[in-house]
């Protein structure tokens, strides 16, 4: 007898997901790193990019250790443009054609300060890799899968790019145009074979916390924040890449992002004052 979760797939039809030939960056931690163990386990063939080749090889490790998957560890600047250019070409070496899966997840943390006092260095630190590193991986490996006519990209934004709390410019810029230009790539290509999924989560359990270039203030509420309402990265690798196989462009999983979402939209001139006040209760 076929249990729910068999029944629910055969009426979804066969999920994209499934023996993907995936390109994962940042996927040496958190979330890059729990996409990579949750497509290994639906028996896929996963790239793992990283700027850190230790932290790829770890990756790597854990999918050998799993009964299905395969996984490759590469170095990947995803701001260098020509790393990502040589990352499509490794991948498409490693897998004897293009891959079926893109996910441009490599970001980093900053937040803290407000504008005017952020600094430029910080801003081209962030957007470097927050942005530029997703339109990179966009700009690369769209064209590979418009031709194959299959495949999905999937892109990691966040709820701070809808959110826009005080102290977080740089980051909720950044986050905000990745979601700008997953809703572009999505409608350019309808009716292609090529889905786009934009995840935008809150507070997850990772490490970007610790890694990135956030005040101390700001790093201990958002490490608070992360254990009473965050989810852990394999909870969200899991759900995104179902809503992908759904079709789904937008993965918001968590109920605060839901309710910033909507409050926003509804309630625009009301938001913005709440922010506001908020951000100046914060400690600085």
């Amino acid at each position: 007898m076929l249990g729910i979760d068999s029944v629910l797939r055969s009426w979804r039809g066969p999920r994209r997901t499934a023996a993907a030939k995936a390109v994962i960056t940042g996927a040496g931690s958190g979330i890059g790193r729990a996409f990579a163990l949750e497509l290994a386990r639906r028996g896929g063939d996963v790239v793992c990019a990283d700027i850190d080749p230790d932290r790829a090889a770890e990756t790597v490790a854990l999918i050998e250790a799993l009964p299905h998957g395969t996984g490759h560890a590469v170095t990947c600047d995803v701001s260098d443009r020509t790393a990502v250019e040589l990352l499509a070409k490794q991948a498409q070496q490693i897998f004897d054609g293009p891959p079926t899966l893109v996910i441009n997840n490599a970001g980093v943390g900053i937040g803290g300060k407000p504008v005017g006092d952020i600094g430029f260095e910080d801003w081209d630190w962030a957007l470097g890799i927050n942005l530029w590193g997703v339109v990179h991986g966009c700009e690369v490996f769209t064209p590979m899968l418009r031709s194959a006519g299959r495949g999905g990209i999937i892109n990691v934004a966040s709820a701070a790019g809808f959110a826009a709390a005080p102290s977080m410019a740089a980051y909720n810029v950044s986050k905000a145009a990745v979601m700008s230009l997953s809703e572009t790539l999505a409608a350019e290509l309808a009716g292609t074979g090529v889905a786009v999924t934009v995840l935008c989560p809150t507070f997850v359990k990772t490490n970007v916390f610790t890694d990135g270039r956030i005040t101390p203030a700001s790093q201990s509420l958002s490490l608070r924040l992360a254990r009473l309402t965050g989810l852990s990265p394999d909870d969200v690798a899991a759900r995104t890449l179902d809503a992908h196989d759904g079709g789904r462009l937008y993965v918001v999983p968590q109920w605060d992002a839901t309710v910033i979402w909507h409050l926003k939209r509804h309630f625009p001139a009301l938001y913005v004052r709440g922010a506001g006040l908020l951000g100046r209760l914060l400690p600085a």
